[in-house]
């Protein structure tokens, strides 16, 4: 089954080809990328690739408009996070999409599998990202708020390892890193609450 993580964002705007093809000569020469649908003022949908033609990701630009597949793709997101939690993360969450104008849609292939690879495509996503008024989803993971931090549990009930982690209390992030595998860091997260023996910075208002 295919993987896919995912840049949301509030702006239907989006960056020129060219913008996006110069930030990977520059920072990944060994890697390139090319338009597979659309033109340059008006791509839908970009290749990744190596030099030596290993595709690393597809990456679609969908606008969430009446009736289009971005819209579909909130209606899921939506009703896969119903029983969700902690609560208050999928709260803020349901209002965010809300306002989400486009879906950018990283369908990961062989070459993001290297090191490599996963630079290249990491160093993409961010770009996108980076822009501003924009969440990351990850599939089995779950959504960022806009500083980057999970803030809902979706991962398998086996995951274990240090994780960005935030909270949102009284209106105001709390950010931390946990170990996903702790029963303890697990049960507070999920009640909304910053594990005890954790410290958390605040991030920014919701």
């Amino acid at each position: 089954m295919a993987y896919y993580t995912r840049v949301l964002s509030k702006d239907e705007e989006f960056p020129p080809f060219e913008d996006l093809a110069q930030l990977i000569r520059a920072e990944h020469p060994e890697y390139r990328l090319t338009i597979e649908e659309g033109t340059e003022e008006e791509w839908d949908t970009l290749l990744l690739s190596g030099i030596d033609e290993v595709e690393v990701a597809l990456i679609e630009r969908n606008p969430v408009t009446d009736g289009s597949i971005g819209q579909d793709e909130i209606a899921d997101f939506i009703e896969d996070m119903q029983d969700c939690r902690p609560k208050s993360g999928v709260q803020w969450l349901h209002n965010y999409l809300a306002s989400v104008k486009t879906i950018y849609a990283f369908q990961h292939l062989q070459g993001s599998e290297t090191e490599e690879g996963s630079n290249a495509l990491h160093a993409l996503r961010s770009a996108l990202w980076e822009r501003g008024d924009a969440i990351i989803q990850a599939d089995g993971e779950g959504f960022t708020n806009e500083d980057g931090y999970h803030i809902i549990w979706q991962f398998s009930d086996s995951v274990s390892g240090p994780w960005k982690m935030g909270v949102l209390q009284d209106g105001v992030w709390r950010h931390f890193s946990m170990d996903l595998g702790d029963p303890d860091h697990r049960a507070a997260f999920l009640k909304g609450a910053v594990p005890d023996d954790l410290t958390a910075v605040l991030g920014s208002g919701s």
